[in-house]
């Protein structure tokens, strides 16, 4: 908890930085809410979406027991063509302040049910449930809007933890697939049911929301909480609830901080509640992120702490689910530390009297690091393999609002004795509104 404090107080004090800056000055840089179904002619319906999709070469060894024996499973290669997300949205202003909106995702193709090799374990296949359907409703929500500082909105919901779940268009980050560090410990994109109240200033945004809390049979070593957020039933559990806050402020031109954290139980959020009698199993996360885009320069960075009591417990409960359990049936950690930061330069910038204005190419850089089992209980041994550095870099060629097309190389570097893992992906996505 001591952890999670910290990062509030900077990051609080980051937002505020940008206040002090410009207590003397107007403002001039509006808020950017981040809805996609804003518009400046704000019509009553609106259509849109976002989509990508990834070609990806991986110069090293998908064998399951790469980990497990490494000097083994020095060499390899394996390649991928993925569409991670195409997501349909619709929006409706049905007037007095009442607005409905939903988004409607193909995850991979947009199947309900997968074969998938279970690398945690001894390498079988098993059926790995997606969702309760062929495709996701990752959002749907009705608001009341009393102002533009007060509105309410019920439904299912964007989380907005972190840096990736409150900006997860694929033009709102570099690299093909979503950041690794945040999307490999914390559900991403973050969606649950419940009530959100939010608001604007010109110079901040607050949300504050009450939702479902997360499934503690669902973690494992590999992904934390990750899997907590989807539910293999044909509706969410609802036994514990959680609670959650995200604060941004846009007072420096160009620069955008923000904080937020989560709380709430997750030990009792099953079918068979007392498989976890007497323990809670409270989740705590807090993160600080930033994003500038000035001056030719696009750079961003998150650092997200999270913390799990009654690891040990739910690590032994869930050890021994039987085998039609939708557990993992793993040890968990009881923290997790996860950062990153890159950069970019539209180097189209050095043209000037070049033709085509619209167009950006960003050369970027991107550091960072995550750790899903970063602390365990001292019965519990760490797996050495989950401590992971990501070094990658490339290119974002924008050749108009809206649509990129993307070149990254990527190095997933462990400590010894377990290998690299380098590889190379292209991609080409867009996000935005039709008929605009």
């Amino acid at each position: 908890m001591k952890q999670i404090l910290t990062f509030y107080i900077f990051g609080i004090i980051f937002c505020l930085i940008g206040v002090v800056g410009e207590a003397n000055a107007q403002g001039t840089n509006d808020v950017k809410i981040h809805e996609i179904g804003k518009s400046p002619k704000n019509p009553r319906f609106l259509f849109g979406g976002y989509g990508e999709v990834a070609l990806q070469r991986m110069f090293y060894t998908d064998n399951v027991e790469r980990y497990k024996y490494p000097e083994r499973h020095k060499d390899g290669n394996h390649g991928r063509f993925d569409l991670p997300h195409v997501v349909l949205y619709m929006s409706y202003e049905f007037g007095k302040g009442w607005k409905m909106s939903t988004e409607i995702e193909f995850e991979h193709g947009g199947t309900g049910a997968t074969y998938e090799i279970e690398n945690s374990e001894t390498g079988e296949y098993e059926t790995e449930i997606e969702k309760g359907g062929e495709i996701a409703l990752e959002q749907f929500w009705i608001e009341k809007a009393f102002s533009q500082t007060a509105n309410l909105r019920m439904g299912h919901i964007i989380v907005p933890i972190g840096l990736t779940n409150m900006y997860h268009m694929p033009t709102e980050f570099f690299s093909v697939l979503r950041p690794e560090e945040e999307s490999s410990v914390i559900p991403c994109t973050w969606h649950e049911t419940g009530f959100s109240f939010w608001g604007q200033t010109r110079q901040w945004r607050y949300e504050a929301m009450l939702v479902a809390g997360l499934d503690a049979e669902r973690f494992n070593n590999a992904n934390w909480i990750n899997g907590g957020a989807v539910s293999p039933y044909e509706f969410k559990i609802a036994n514990r609830y959680a609670g959650a806050v995200r604060i941004d402020n846009y007072s420096v031109k160009g620069l955008r901080t923000g904080v937020s954290g989560y709380y709430g139980y997750s030990a009792q959020n099953t079918l068979k509640q007392e498989r976890y009698e007497n323990v809670k199993g409270a989740v705590s996360i807090g993160s600080v992120d930033a994003a500038y885009d000035d001056n030719n320069i696009l750079a961003r960075a998150n650092i997200l702490y999270g913390h799990l009591g009654d690891s040990y417990d739910i690590s032994m409960i869930n050890k021994k689910m039987p085998n039609a359990s939708p557990s993992p049936g793993t040890d968990v950690a009881s923290d997790v530390l996860s950062w990153y930061v890159e950069a970019g330069y539209n180097v189209l910038s050095f043209f000037p009297n070049r033709k085509d204005k619209e167009a950006k190419l960003y050369v970027y850089a991107h550091y960072g690091f995550y750790d899903s089992m970063y602390k365990t209980s001292s019965k519990i041994t760490p797996k050495g393999w989950t401590d992971r550095k990501i070094l990658s870099g490339g290119i974002n060629y924008f050749p108009m609002k809206g649509l990129v097309v993307k070149a990254e190389y990527m190095m997933r570097k462990f400590k010894a004795p377990y290998n690299d893992e380098p590889a190379v992906s292209a991609g080409v996505a867009y996000s935005g509104l039709f008929g605009n």
